[in-house]
């Protein structure tokens, strides 16, 4: 009988669950160390371990009953995973890879040393060094934790001097990052995937689309996006893989500044399946949570190819509608080739629940595709009848 390998995920949020239905379809077994009972991934998976990741004892009793260890979010402390792998676990992203994604001026550096394009940046430890570096690059400057930040948090824009008061209590030991503030016309995203023996590959560049520091919306590919500068984006988030030897998915999150250097700056690196690669689930050939099964059992990886003119991914949030099943008849019956996938989570405003998936047919522009993702989400969201009933 051929055994097949077990993965471990470090942690029960909804990237676990969703590389759930792609490890059943490829016979694989995963093992989740969830956070609580009742988080997303936990109902989606034949064994879920509760366990605090931050725990030694706990994290090496789970990776001793798994094949290899992976994450759906990149808070473990990286002493507890150079232990792992010196007790010989496979870890994918190995610690020294994911350190660039839990620290962002450890990523500033390396996409520096790398000759990558960076906006101006600095680490500082008080206000005065803030000050210090806006008389260089001007006001406003963006304020930064290094670690733990994400939507939005851990994030201040000042606009001017008078906003040093409002920083004052964000320097409580450590340094922080401050960066320029870049006048980038939209937010791009690309997303690669390599395996330990070094193939890598990429999926199209798209577009993302934030609305209150939360991703909203992300257009696949980027529409009029100039192939110079897709081309150099994706060979920037190429080499960063190589680079730094990341095994598994990551994102590159970029800001596109038409007309001034390359055309683009890197913004962050996620080194997990990524929001801005939902839409693979129904738009690519293979999508970024079988990619990533793939990647870190070094097996050969999938194509990447797009499956359609257009695809877009709409994230539900949280909004008046706690039934979301309740609102599946009409949802599903607006928009029958919309694509729905939920994350098991209760509902609370602004949350992420969920996103909606829809792809173009041969010759239908974007905007239709965008409608009717958003005509779907809404209803998920408010329970509320779409203000058309157009079929699609």
């Amino acid at each position: 009988m051929v055994t097949f390998p077990v993965i471990g995920v470090v942690g029960g949020g909804q990237l676990a669950r969703m590389m759930a239905g792609p490890a059943v379809e490829l016979g694989l077994e995963l093992h989740v160390l969830a956070e609580g009972p009742d988080v997303s991934a936990v109902a989606a998976v034949a064994h879920a371990q509760v366990g605090d990741y931050r725990d030694r004892e706990t994290l090496r009793a789970f990776a001793a009953g798994v094949d290899v260890v992976t994450f759906d979010h990149e808070h473990v402390p990286g002493e507890l995973l150079e232990e792992l792998v010196r007790d010989g676990v496979a870890v994918h992203p190995a610690p020294s890879a994911l350190r660039h994604a839990q620290d962002k001026l450890v990523m500033r550096r390396a996409v520096e040393d790398l000759g990558l394009p960076n906006p101006a940046w600095a680490a500082v430890s008080t206000t005065d060094d803030v000050a210090a570096f806006a008389a260089r690059t001007g006001w406003p400057v963006v304020l930064k934790t290094p670690r733990g930040g994400y939507d939005g948090k851990g994030v201040l824009v000042l606009r001017d001097a008078a906003g040093l008061a409002d920083a004052e209590g964000w320097f409580t030991g450590g340094d922080l990052l401050v960066e320029q503030f870049v006048p980038f016309s939209r937010e791009l995203s690309v997303l690669v995937a390599r395996r330990p023996s070094g193939d890598a590959v990429a999926w199209p560049v798209v577009e993302s689309i934030q609305v209150d520091s939360v991703c909203d919306e992300v257009l696949a590919p980027a529409p009029d996006l100039p192939p110079e500068v897709a081309d150099a984006v994706t060979a920037a988030a190429l080499r960063l893989a190589e680079q730094l030897g990341v095994t598994g998915v990551m994102a590159v999150e970029l800001f596109e500044t038409p007309g001034s250097g390359a055309g683009y700056l890197v913004n962050e690196l996620a080194m997990r399946p990524h929001n801005s690669g939902h839409w693979t689930m129904d738009g690519a050939v293979t999508g970024q949570f079988e990619q990533h099964l793939r990647a870190v059992l070094d097996l050969p990886l999938g194509a990447t190819a797009a499956v359609a003119p257009h695809a877009v991914m709409k994230n539900v949030l949280g909004g008046a509608n706690t039934d979301l099943y309740g609102a599946y008849r009409s949802a599903l019956s607006s928009g029958p080739s919309a694509k729905v996938h939920v994350y098991g989570k209760d509902v609370r405003p602004g949350r992420k629940i969920g996103h909606v998936n829809a792809l173009a047919a041969q010759d239908e522009p974007l905007a239709a595709v965008r409608a009717r993702a958003t005509r779907v989400a809404a209803i998920l969201r408010d329970g509320a009848e779409p203000p058309s009933s157009d079929q699609d």
